[in-house]
């Protein structure tokens, strides 16, 4: 079969593309008990990521979805853990109440004093990042350090964030760090699991800020 003369490309808007995602999805996904809000969460991942297991395997704080929505609403601090993950939010929606996106793991400083410290640049960053967004959401997809050094930082009352989102891939305390995570009684939005990575991180987020938006 000669695929040049079978093939045709799709003319649909982006628009249209995006609302049959979410139909199949829908469709797609089956019983589930996650609120409207938290579905509007778990179906913009599912989306990212074309894996129905991980978007089932999201995990809810009861006030997550609340205590996002309030934070980019107060024009909250983001904090990414890599620049994946800054590079991919929605920017603007979050500029609308003051809102702005913050990754300190390249920042001068940062490098240094992991190198005095002999650790990596990830659980510095956090170390800077809590003394700077006070009350922010933490946008974690990619380091699994970072997400454990956070949650130290919270039970020992040195951070208080608004959110953490949680969500980093791996095979190494990937799995070990959110299970970390649903036990802090901080709004957090996670899963089970080593799946997650930046992409998944970013449509979480950017699920909230629409929903910041719509409500």
């Amino acid at each position: 079969m000669d695929f040049r003369t079978t093939f045709r490309p799709l003319t649909v808007q982006p628009e249209q593309i995006e609302q049959k995602s979410f139909q199949i999805i829908d469709e797609e996904i089956g019983e589930h008990s996650f609120t409207n809000e938290q579905y509007a969460v778990v179906q913009r991942v599912i989306h990212a990521s074309a894996d129905f297991e991980l978007g089932k395997s999201l995990l809810f704080h009861p006030r997550a979805i609340e205590a996002g929505i309030s934070a980019i609403r107060a024009g909250k601090k983001v904090v990414a853990d890599v620049q994946m993950v800054q590079v991919g939010i929605n920017k603007v929606r979050l500029e609308k109440y003051g809102g702005s996106v913050h990754v300190y793991i390249s920042d001068d400083d940062v490098m240094k004093e992991a190198k005095r410290l002999n650790t990596t640049r990830a659980i510095v960053a956090m170390r800077k990042a809590v003394k700077e967004a006070d009350g922010g959401i933490f946008a974690i997809g990619n380091a699994p350090t970072a997400l454990l050094e956070l949650i130290r930082l919270v039970k020992e009352g040195e951070a208080r964030p608004g959110l953490i989102i949680g969500l980093p891939v791996g095979f190494v305390s990937a799995a070990e760090s959110k299970e970390e995570l649903a036990k802090l009684d901080v709004p957090f939005i996670t899963n089970v699991g080593r799946k997650g990575g930046s992409t998944v991180t970013v449509a979480a987020l950017n699920a909230l800020s629409i929903l910041a938006e719509r409500e």
